[in-house]
């Protein structure tokens, strides 16, 4: 049984964003260097494994303190925190697509597209 791969969701224009299930999410800082990328991304999972090992321990100590590592991984990617362009853009992580200026783009995708309502006005 062979598995076909996931499509890639859709990024914005200006590559600021993704979206999934209708939901756009912050995409990293395309100005990290591979190396620094690949560095907060091993860190950013491991927190991310620990989280799951604090919770099936039942240990909130321990799964407080790996959230608060993945959310420190996930500012260094710019995926939260202040937005990394410098343009005065508004930041719209986490607002559904339909309501922020990338709607009508949106729309115009394909409607196949895995994990999106692109094309549909749903």
């Amino acid at each position: 049984m062979s598995r076909e791969p996931k499509q890639k969701p859709p990024t914005t224009p200006d590559g600021r964003y993704f979206v999934m299930k209708g939901v756009l999410w912050r995409c990293s800082d395309p100005g990290l260097g591979p190396k620094q990328r690949a560095l907060l991304v091993e860190a950013l999972m491991h927190a991310r494994r620990d989280v799951g090992r604090a919770l099936r321990a039942g240990d909130s100590e321990a799964e407080h303190q790996a959230r608060a590592r993945v959310h420190k991984a996930k500012v260094a990617l710019g995926e939260r925190g202040p937005p990394w362009w410098m343009d005065g853009a508004p930041d719209f992580n986490r607002h559904r697509v339909e309501n922020t200026p990338y709607a009508a783009w949106f729309h115009a995708l394909p409607a196949q597209i895995e994990g999106t309502s692109a094309g549909t006005s749903s």
